[in-house]
């Protein structure tokens, strides 16, 4: 299994960026795709996630609004878009997935983003 982040860097404030990740060695469609972030001295938390099936999002409460995810089944990626970029969004984010069931579950290397002016 192979979770594969990219796109992250420097970005100001009220910027945006976009951040890709390419997964492998598992069946796509069967996994919750997600990202998390974690800055510094703080807690892994959510930052969206999508369905296999339906494609149903889920963001967490300070990102609603200006994130979006998505998937794309025929390429194996999903994708976070994020806008109005501010300062305490700086993290590095990580892509996730999990088999539905919550029995399976993996972790990228994680990718650096970093809003400064």
């Amino acid at each position: 299994v192979r979770l594969v982040e990219s796109g992250g860097g420097l970005v100001q404030p009220g910027g945006s960026l976009s951040l890709s990740c390419a997964a492998s060695g598992f069946t796509f469609s069967t996994y919750v795709m997600s990202w998390y972030r974690q800055a510094p001295g703080k807690e892994r938390e959510l930052v969206a996630a999508i369905s296999g099936v339906g494609g149903s999002t889920d963001y967490g409460d300070s990102m609603k609004g200006r994130f979006t995810i998505s998937r794309d089944s025929t390429k194996n990626t999903v994708s976070l878009q994020m806008n109005s970029l501010k300062p305490e969004d700086t993290a590095v984010y990580f892509c996730n997935a999990r088999y539905y069931t919550g029995r399976y579950n993996y972790w990228g290397q994680g990718t650096q983003v970093t809003v400064s002016s």
